[in-house]
């Protein structure tokens, strides 16, 4: 399993939450952030903002859907057909165990997009 850690415009965040849905992926956590790119924050004047408001979206996916949850997530969070600076940044990182809190089972094989699709 993996964990995908996106980080994006708080305006694209419901795009992005309706195409995770759209592909199988219902299950987001999503936790609102600040923080600054490469640019250092943005300079209006002689003003800089270095703490930029952006929302960071924790979604946990098999290995196998992957490319299908990135997919999901770039096509809706890009501000522009190009994208621009400060649309954002994902992460992947292994998943080595989970469990659910309410009956303490270990979670060993969590259902793919395709056995969704059956469900």
């Amino acid at each position: 399993m993996i964990m995908i850690r996106a980080i994006i415009r708080p305006e694209k965040v419901s795009a992005v939450l309706d195409g995770l849905l759209e592909a199988g992926y219902p299950a987001v956590t999503r936790v609102n952030v600040v923080g600054r790119g490469k640019q250092r924050g943005i300079k209006v004047g002689d003003v800089t903002y270095d703490e930029l408001p952006k929302e960071m979206l924790l979604i946990v996916v098999p290995d196998a859907d992957k490319e299908f949850a990135l997919k999901a997530i770039m096509e809706n969070a890009k501000s522009s057909d190009k994208g621009s600076f400060g649309d954002g940044k994902i992460f992947i990182s292994k998943v080595s165990e989970v469990y659910t809190v309410s009956t303490g089972e270990q979670e060993t094989d969590p259902l793919s997009v395709e056995e969704l699709k059956e469900v």
